[in-house]
């Protein structure tokens, strides 16, 4: 799909590309404003990087600033910043990549720049002549009326581009845009959609794979560029299946033990859980390699991370082997109770006290997004292809299973957790679902190479 001017010459980043008719169809339109949802690893952030570099290295052009943006800055860094580096052919280049401002500059003057939408200020100040908004659906909404669109219609200066690229997340901004591209196409404005699926790309082994891992909304989302609407049940692929009594009876004290919280005060919560992995017996309904959820701590009005530390000691303190700490990361900026540290650190002293080196805190420095984790759990519960892989003993768990079963997520189908339905809903299955989320994500958001011919 193109190379720099002939005169640079390609570098040997410039590999073949397997031939698309609506990538192509991307490559070579005229709209202005480009809007790309498409399967994950499908080569949508590939043919952006290429189209940009092809535009910056061209003779008639000088003086303009094209910038790739992701949500953060360090995964737009990730993302572009060494495949640039490498597609652009040294010839071309004016100076040296600047790396700590994530910028390379040409010798016809145009710049190519590497930004970041949690800061989308970033943009503004200076002539915007292109960019490209990469996982889109987890950028603000704002960030594109407020800070992107007013840089992009600069007075003397030509008209800038935008593509607007990623996976679908519900039903949010980026399918409003997705509507109204069409509308605005239909009435004669410079839009333009465009979609394909993973499939047109990847192996049918690697879609294969992705099927038995994912549940089926989730995989038309992440693998066919479907926006799915999240309204109603936020595990939504629950059901009797996943409630197996006596899990609890094969608790294995030497396998590692995994304790998932979230930090309230009414309920005080916790979960206990463990892999089954291939163990000679289980209770009839679970199936080897599964996540078996065990027990839970559940203390209903006025309680505080050292009062829920104590019940896990109480029902667990007897564990041989390893007890990993998951949850939610906010509990390292605070503390449920007047005491110093936060309340992942009262953990880490209350638990060590009993389990000593066998205590790993597993906890991130920030959460994930919501629709990833509540994603990865309803795959964990069932894959599109119908393999259950997270039991529950309703005796040892009963507010885990009452989450799983009356959860819902806000009516605009966009996929959040309704945090008010009344009652202490959410809390155990956000616990756990951090757990599963950092275990079992379902796709990465980081760009991986399509497939050359």
């Amino acid at each position: 799909m193109g190379s720099p001017d002939a005169l640079a010459g390609p570098t040997r980043r410039w590999t073949s590309l397997t031939h698309h008719p609506e990538q192509w169809r991307l490559w070579t339109s005229q709209a202005r404003f480009r809007v790309v949802p498409a399967g994950r690893r499908s080569g949508k952030t590939e043919i952006a990087k290429r189209w940009v570099v092809q535009r910056a290295c061209t003779l008639g052009t000088q003086g303009r600033k094209y910038a790739f943006a992701a949500p953060t800055r360090d995964q737009a860094k990730r993302i572009y910043w060494s495949d640039l580096k490498a597609l652009v052919p040294r010839v071309w280049m004016a100076e040296d990549p600047r790396e700590t401002d994530l910028e390379i500059r040409l010798r016809n003057g145009n710049r190519l720049c590497v930004v970041g939408m949690d800061r989308p200020e970033r943009i503004e100040g200076e002539p915007l002549h292109g960019i490209v908004l990469d996982e889109y659906a987890n950028m603000r909404a704002e960030a594109w009326t407020e800070n992107i669109s007013p840089a992009l219609d600069t007075p003397n200066q030509p008209p800038g581009w935008a593509w607007f690229i990623g996976v679908p997340e519900g039903r949010n901004h980026y399918w409003q845009l997705w509507t109204e591209a069409a509308a605005l196409r239909d009435a004669g404005q410079s839009w333009d959609r465009f979609h394909w699926r993973s499939a047109d790309i990847m192996s049918p082994e690697a879609i294969e794979s992705a099927r038995q891992r994912m549940d089926e909304r989730t995989f038309r989302q992440e693998l066919e560029g479907s926006f799915e609407s999240y309204a109603g049940l936020a595990y939504y692929n629950w059901s009797d299946g996943n409630i197996v009594r006596g899990l609890a009876d094969v608790y294995d004290p030497d396998a590692d033990l995994i304790v998932c919280f979230d930090f309230n005060t009414s309920p005080g919560v916790a979960v206990i859980a463990q892999e089954l992995g291939r163990r000679p017996y289980l209770p009839e309904g679970a199936e080897p390699d599964s996540t078996a959820v065990i027990g839970e701590v559940w203390v209903d009005q006025n309680s505080n991370t050292p009062i829920v530390c104590e019940r896990v000691l109480g029902d667990w303190g007897y564990h041989r082997g390893r007890v990993l700490c998951y949850g939610d990361a906010s509990g390292g900026a605070r503390t449920t109770v007047a005491v110093a540290g936060s309340d992942w650190d009262i953990i880490k002293r209350a638990l060590r006290a009993r389990f000593g080196d066998r205590l790993s805190m597993r906890n991130r420095k920030a959460n994930p997004r919501e629709r990833a984790r509540v994603n990865a759990v309803n795959s964990r519960i069932a894959t599109s292809d119908g393999r259950r892989r997270l039991f529950v003993d309703p005796v040892e768990a009963p507010h885990v299973v009452a989450d799983f079963e009356r959860v819902e997520t806000t009516k605009d189908g966009r996929g959040e957790i309704q945090k008010d339905q009344g009652g202490p809903l959410t809390h155990v299955s956000d616990a756990l679902g951090y757990y599963i989320h950092d275990r079992f994500p379902v796709a990465e958001n980081k760009m991986i190479s399509v497939k050359v011919t």
